[in-house]
């Protein structure tokens, strides 16, 4: 079943929307305003207590460093390291380099706070909880030899330094302004002036690390220009070596020689094509001449006038002839000797031209050999010289670096603690102690499963509560009846006479006249409603029989202690008659059965068919028959009685009753087909239902009662 107290914060809107319901939720916190009270002075004690006994005061100190993007140059040179750029990453890096462990490290080491027991808590004198926990870890391990590193030993040295350096991390702070280069270093400690000293160095030691990097870096370019120039003059001279022995072997070659010889060429080129035109022309003649086998033939292709005038003077005589055939045949000889000088020529020219051709292309590899080797000692020599330059400028740039950064204030000794906070420790807790005191009152509340209204045992059951009796005012049960005699307008006078009356209207065709009084456990007023019931029933001039149901424990000796040793068993054995039986108190209109030790089983007394008998007997007899029995989950008396009984009324105690005893007393009942008839709300607290936030304006013990009841 859903829990009710959850439910007095959420009210459900619609299907499945629930909403929290702030006035409830504010009614419950007012009513454990106590607790809350009482937790949040806890907190503010302990607070309090923290601050101005336990805590150690702590002392912040702040040093103030800007970075400088623009940098005087001493020197006009090229520098080999450069200056801070200011942009965002690198602001974040040097951020980030002010909080590396290298700098704090460095610190360590400068201020030697290894030394120190602020920051080497090997050296503090151990707290009780420490001493307490060593004190136990020596009993648990007493006889083992020991394990760990000597204290002198590197890695233990190595530990304890590291150790030292996160603990001072932790107490400094680095903070950029935004929108600027100035970074604040806040140092907290217990010492003033340590927390002063140790601002400073982290300051100090950083720029010092920006001039000891700028410095390694040109002492590292140095170093690495030196070997590189000597590396360089080495490869210069084996080039210039290179190109002075390829010199010396070969003949002087340039481009003017080179292109004197391409000269040449063409011209030998110009002459071969000339002469191989000329000795073409040769062939032709000569070969016309040797084809000449005609006189007139021959004059056409001799195209000789020495020729032309012999054979003019005829060529009939044979001495003309003789002339014609000598001068020919000497023409023929001429153009011979004219194609054998004329192919010798040609032979000459192409010689010479291959000769020449052959002296281009060796002294063109040999020219492209040689730039190449003087190209390459050009290039070295350019190398040399540059490197030696930067060697020469980084070389004067040793002595004058300088950082990116410098210190715009230092950080001053302060005067008074900045931790703890007392006042805001103290507020802290206060809010804290409120917030944990009102989760423990809305937890006690959710976990709450008790009753405290009619409604939420209405609701929680699914029956009619008829009757709310408050708590009687009486130190013992023997007072109570005497409490209803003496004050009749009271208020739990009233809430008996309203159960009887919501008992009297229960039922519309008939009146009940056995009525039955039980409740889950013992101690939940059913005896109480029992005895009032009876007495204000009484109290109509009815004759009520009032019968002790609860024989193993006979609660009515309590409220009578003049009633019969024999009671209800003797009566159902015939061992004593119902009328010496009975018993009718001094005060008290009803007539009273009492219960009595006996060796028979109640369970089997009460299912027997002489009790039945009885109880038809005594409807007879009186007009209200009222049976105290036992708690339903004790024993199965109620359930057993209830089989003769014309009603039955269920007593749950305000606020202590359990919804799950409740739950198991109406199953028991369910499981044996009886229904009942309504619930009582039993002993209830006045003040706590005003507490809780039911007695205030509305309810049965509402403020507007008061005219009504006496106090």
């Amino acid at each position: 079943m859903i829990n009710q107290s959850s439910q007095n914060f959420a009210s459900t809107q619609g299907d499945g929307d629930e909403s929290i319901n702030i006035s409830a939720m504010v009614s419950t916190l007012w009513r454990g305003k106590w607790i809350i009270a009482l937790v949040t002075a806890i907190a503010v004690f302990l607070a309090g207590y923290y601050a101005y006994s336990v805590a150690v005061p702590l002392y912040r100190s702040t040093a103030v460093v800007i970075l400088e993007t623009q940098q005087d140059k001493v020197v006009d040179l090229q520098a080999v390291v450069g200056g801070f750029s200011g942009d965002a990453t690198a602001v974040n890096t040097e951020v980030e380099v002010l909080r590396s462990r290298g700098l704090a490290g460095k610190v360590v080491d400068r201020l030697n706070l290894i030394e120190d027991p602020e920051f080497n808590s090997r050296l503090r004198k151990p707290g009780m909880i420490a001493a307490l926990k060593a004190r136990v870890s020596n009993l648990i391990s007493s006889g083992d030899a020991p394990t760990a590193f000597a204290p002198e030993s590197e890695l233990m040295q190595t530990r304890i330094r590291d150790n030292v350096v996160a603990s001072l991390l932790s107490k400094v702070g680095i903070r950029n302004i935004t929108r600027s280069l100035v970074f604040n270093v806040t140092v907290e400690s217990e010492s003033p002036v340590k927390s002063a000293l140790i601002a400073d160095t982290f300051v100090e030691l950083y720029i010092l690390n920006q001039i000891e990097v700028k410095f390694e870096a040109t002492e590292k370019a140095t170093e690495w220009l030196s070997n590189r120039v000597s590396e360089l003059q080495i490869e210069l001279e084996t080039a210039e070596k290179k190109v002075s022995g390829f010199t010396a072997q070969t003949q002087l070659v340039s481009v003017e020689a080179l292109q004197a010889l391409e000269r040449q060429i063409k011209d030998l080129r110009d002459r071969i094509a000339s002469a191989e035109t000329a000795n073409t022309l040769i062939e032709a003649r000569l070969a016309t001449l040797l084809e000449a086998e005609s006189d007139e033939a021959k004059l056409k292709a001799a195209n000789d006038a020495t020729l032309d005038r012999i054979a003019s003077g005829g060529l009939d005589s044979e001495t003309n002839r003789n002339l014609f055939g000598s001068r020919y045949a000497a023409l023929v000889e001429r153009a011979q000797a004219d194609l054998l000088r004329s192919n010798q020529q040609l032979t000459a020219l192409r010689t010479s031209e291959e000769d020449v051709s052959d002296q281009v292309v060796k002294q063109g590899q040999d020219l492209i050999a040689l730039q190449q080797l003087t190209r390459e000692a050009e290039a070295t020599r350019l190398l040399y010289e540059y490197f030696l330059t930067r060697l020469k400028e980084t070389s004067a740039q040793e002595g004058i670096q300088k950082a990116d950064s410098r210190l715009l204030s230092k950080a001053v000794i302060p005067g008074a603690p900045s931790a703890p906070r007392k006042t805001r420790i103290i507020a802290m807790w206060f809010v804290l102690g409120a917030f944990l005191g009102s989760c423990i009152v809305l937890y006690r509340e959710m976990k709450t499963s008790t009753f405290r209204t009619a409604s939420e045992l209405e609701q929680h059951t699914g029956y009619t509560v008829i009757g709310q009796i408050p708590l009687i005012p009486s130190r013992a049960r023997l007072d109570t009846l005497s409490y209803l005699s003496e004050k009749p307008t009271s208020a739990a006078a009233e809430s008996i006479r309203n159960l009887r009356t919501s008992l009297m209207l229960s039922s519309v065709d008939k009146k009940p006249q056995v009525i039955l009084s039980t409740s889950s456990i013992p101690g939940e007023g059913k005896t109480t409603v029992s005895l009032s019931l009876a007495k204000f029933l009484s109290g109509l001039g009815k004759s009520v029989l009032l019968v002790e149901g609860d024989i193993r424990r006979r609660t009515l000796n309590e409220y009578f202690p003049t009633l019969p040793k024999t009671g209800i068993a003797s009566v159902l054995n015939g061992d004593v008659k119902f009328e010496d039986a009975i018993h009718r108190p001094k005060g008290f209109e009803a007539d009273i059965l009492a219960g009595e030790k006996t060796n028979v089983n109640a369970a089997d007394l009460f299912s027997s068919d002489t009790f039945k008998k009885f109880i038809a007997e005594m409807r007879q007899k009186y007009d209200f028959i009222i049976i105290d029995t036992p708690p339903v989950l004790v024993v199965p008396d109620a359930r057993i009685i209830a089989e003769n009984a014309d009603a039955i009324l269920f007593s749950v105690k305000w606020d202590s009753t359990s919804k799950a005893l409740v739950e198991e007393s109406m199953r028991f009942f369910h499981n044996s087909n009886q229904r009942i008839t309504g619930l009582v709300l039993s002993q209830i607290n006045e003040k706590g239902m005003k507490s809780y936030g039911y007695g205030g304006d509305s309810g049965s013990f509402a403020a507007y009662g008061r005219g009504y009841y006496d106090s």
